[in-house]
C-alpha cells in the first residue's frame, strides 16, 4: 500500500512539474477542462428536464463522494500533508532555479565573447577581410538560392563605421572559437535595388526604399566559406549550426539578428538607431 502511494505521489508531482516547465502542456489541460465541463454541463442539461428525483439523487452520491474523500484526507491527514509537500516542492524548486539552468558549455563561451566586445569598446579597430573574386558569388549553387546577389555591395566602406567594427568582432568570434570562416554577402544598398528586391516578391523582402537598414550601412547579409565555396543554403546541417551560432554572437555585440523575425533572415544582422528609419 505504501509503495502504491509513493508511486502516485510521484507520478502526480512529474505531472505538475510537467504542467509548471511545458505551457503547451497547461494549454492542453485547459482545453481537457473546458471540454470536460461543456459535457458536464449537458449531461446536467439532461438530468434537470429528465426529472428532480434523477437530478437529487446525482446530487446526493456527488455530497457522499466528498465527504468520504474529506473523511480520507484526516484520517491520513501526515500522509496527505506529505504528499501534498511532495507534490509543491519539487515544482517550486524547478521554477525558482529554471532562470539559472543553462546548456554544458555556453557559459565560458559567453564570458569569452564579452571580453572580445570589451576589447571593442576600448578602441580595438579591425580591418576588413580581402575581397573574394566576383565569381564566388555567381556559381550555380548561390544563384538559385539568391538570383539577385550579383548586383550586391560588398564594399565595407560603405557601412556605417560603428556597425562595421562590431560584425567585423562577429567575424573574428566566429573563426576563432567556432571555425566558421563569414563572408559578407551584401552591405549597403541603393534604394534603387532595394526597391528592385520588394518587386522580386515577400519571399526576398517587404521592404522598399529607405524602409532598411541597409540603405544606412547598418545592416548586412552573411554566409559561409567552407572548403572554398559560399554556403548558403539553410538546409545544410553545418551551415544552420553557424548561423545560429552567429545570431547568438551578433546578439552579443548589441545587433539585431534575423533569425528571430517571423519572416527569418538568418544571415541579416542589423545596428538598429532611434530615429533612423523616420528620416
Amino acid at each position: 500500500m505504501l509503495i502504491a502511494l509513493v508511486l502516485m505521489y510521484f507520478l502526480l508531482a512529474s505531472f505538475a512539474c510537467w504542467l509548471l516547465l511545458f505551457p503547451s502542456g497547461r494549454a492542453t489541460l485547459v482545453q481537457a477542462m473546458v471540454n470536460l465541463g461543456w459535457r458536464m454541463h449537458r449531461r446536467a442539461q439532461r438530468f434537470s428536464h429528465g426529472g428532480g428525483a434523477q437530478w437529487q439523487r446525482a446530487h446526493q452520491r456527488a455530497g457522499h463522494g466528498m465527504a468520504r474523500g474529506w473523511q480520507l484526507l484526516r484520517r491520513h491527514r501526515w500522509l496527505s500533508l506529505a504528499g501534498g509537500l511532495l507534490i509543491a516542492v519539487p515544482p517550486l524548486l524547478a521554477w525558482l532555479w529554471s532562470d539559472r539552468i543553462a546548456l554544458r558549455g555556453y557559459a565560458d563561451r559567453q564570458y569569452a565573447i564579452n571580453e572580445q566586445v570589451s576589447e571593442l569598446l576600448k578602441g580595438e579597430q579591425l580591418a576588413p577581410p580581402p575581397a573574394l573574386p566576383p565569381l564566388v558569388f555567381t556559381t550555380a549553387e548561390v544563384t538559385q538560392l539568391r538570383p539577385l546577389l550579383g548586383g550586391a555591395s560588398r564594399n565595407w566602406q560603405l557601412l556605417d563605421p560603428d556597425f562595421a567594427q562590431r560584425l567585423l568582432l562577429v567575424f573574428k568570434i566566429m573563426k576563432e572559437m567556432h571555425g566558421y570562416d563569414m563572408v559578407l554577402l551584401e552591405g549597403y544598398r541603393s534604394p534603387e535595388r532595394q526597391n528592385q528586391l520588394a518587386a522580386a516578391g515577400p519571399n526576398v523582402t517587404n521592404a522598399k526604399a529607405f524602409q532598411s537598414y541597409h540603405q544606412y550601412g547598418l545592416a548586412a547579409d552573411c554566409a559561409f566559406m567552407h572548403e572554398g565555396k559560399l554556403i548558403i543554403s539553410e538546409k545544410n546541417a553545418w551551415a544552420m549550426r553557424g548561423y545560429r551560432l552567429y545570431g547568438v554572437t551578433a546578439e552579443s555585440v548589441g545587433l539585431q539578428w534575423g533569425g528571430r523575425w517571423t519572416m527569418m533572415d538568418f544571415g541579416h544582422a542589423e545596428l538598429r538607431q532611434r530615429g533612423v528609419l523616420a528620416r
